[in-house]
């Protein structure tokens, strides 16, 4: 039985729905927010070879209206240059401002899809169907949208919520073991920021999870869901506490960038090392229990989710890393802002942080 989350945003509020098999019957879910004009589809070549014939399907049962765009896979193609391509491409089709956009996919199709929601004719709504883990754990919650510049990740872009999040638990039986591991390190990450109980679980129930077990995953997907959508619906446009939702990317992003978005490193893994780095400067900064973060390494290890700069075989430039930290979203009045943390379960936001140390955390991880 599907499980409803409600993402409380008042007239803009929507409902995140998890579950089993659920594209099938999209065109149920769907028609409630569809009005004359239809939908357009919006997913990536490897997705739609799965799925795009399913969701369709769907919605011709309920006498849908849709038209599609294939994008190329893959973040290093979430750029303007793509973006560009994207718009032009749904103009093609002549939508108009009841034309409902569909992403069908990952984060990165998910993420451009909403951002060309938000300008499409001045602004169209749109759905997210997720089909990676990290997706639905993650990206397709809370509105963010954007692509990637040559000097960040995800520095342009908008808020733009959904209308409707769908997450099909079973489109995960075809992700590879990499893409299960990426999108669990955005779950994991859940359980370090303010709920250490759920950390718990996820080691006891963690490795089964990445196995394939379809009940852990659910669970697993709708606990993260509730975290997000509390912490979104309290504070939408992160002018406070959903900074918190950043932990361990403020060093992943810069691990993103000196990798050039390629194939080396993908988001969640570079977000898994960052943790690891974000407890280490904790712990460094005698903020942290050593012994929290010994658990965190001994999870990563059980699971098969990286934990140091080796994980990449390159030679790393710790000030140029350091320069990617300064290009961060999160900065203010020219101070550098970190999510740190006191312990599992309890990370919180800071500007105080000792630079020469980050470098020399930075620098141990680059040598393990």
């Amino acid at each position: 039985m599907p499980e409803t989350l409600r993402v409380e945003l008042g007239d803009r509020g929507y409902d995140i729905i998890v579950g089993e098999r659920l594209l099938a019957r999209a065109g149920e879910y769907i028609a409630p927010y569809i009005k004359n004009s239809g939908v357009m589809i919006v997913s990536d070549e490897t997705v739609a070879r799965f799925y795009l014939h399913r969701l369709t399907n769907a919605l011709e049962e309920k006498s849908i209206r849709y038209r599609s765009v294939i994008i190329k896979s893959g973040d290093g193609h979430k750029n303007l240059a793509s973006f560009c391509e994207l718009i032009e491409s749904l103009l093609e089709q002549k939508p108009d401002r009841k034309t409902t956009l569909i992403a069908l996919g990952g984060g990165v199709v998910g993420d451009m899809t909403g951002f060309a929601a938000s300008v499409l004719l001045r602004g169209v709504e749109f759905i997210q169907i997720p089909t990676t883990l990290l997706s639905q754990v993650d990206s397709s919650v809370g509105g963010k949208t954007g692509v990637n510049s040559a000097y960040g990740k995800n520095l342009i872009g908008s808020f733009h919520q959904p209308v409707l999040v769908l997450a099909d638990v079973t489109t995960l039986s075809t992700l590879p073991k990499r893409e299960l591991l990426a999108g669990y390190a955005e779950t994991v990450k859940y359980g370090f920021i303010n709920d250490a109980p759920f950390f718990e679980w996820l080691e006891e129930h963690g490795a089964a999870l990445l196995a394939g077990n379809t009940e852990l995953m659910t669970q697993a997907i709708v606990r993260s869901c509730k975290a997000k959508a509390y912490i979104v619906a309290a504070d939408e446009k992160e002018d406070n506490i959903r900074a918190l939702l950043n932990f361990g990317h403020t060093f992943g992003h810069a691990l993103e960038a000196e990798t050039g978005y390629s194939d080396k490193l993908n988001h969640g893994e570079a977000v898994a090392i960052g943790m690891v780095l974000a407890f280490a400067t904790s712990v460094a900064m005698g903020l942290c229990p050593e012994s929290d973060y010994q658990r965190v390494l001994a999870h990563y290890a059980v699971v098969g989710l990286p934990s140091s700069l080796k994980h990449v075989a390159q030679a790393w430039d710790i000030d140029q890393l350091v320069e990617h930290f300064s290009r961060d979203k999160k900065n203010s009045d020219g101070k550098l802002t970190f999510i740190l943390t006191r312990g599992i379960g309890k990370a919180f936001i800071t500007q105080e942080v000792n630079h020469q140390l980050v470098r020399s955390v930075l620098a141990q991880s680059a040598a393990v």
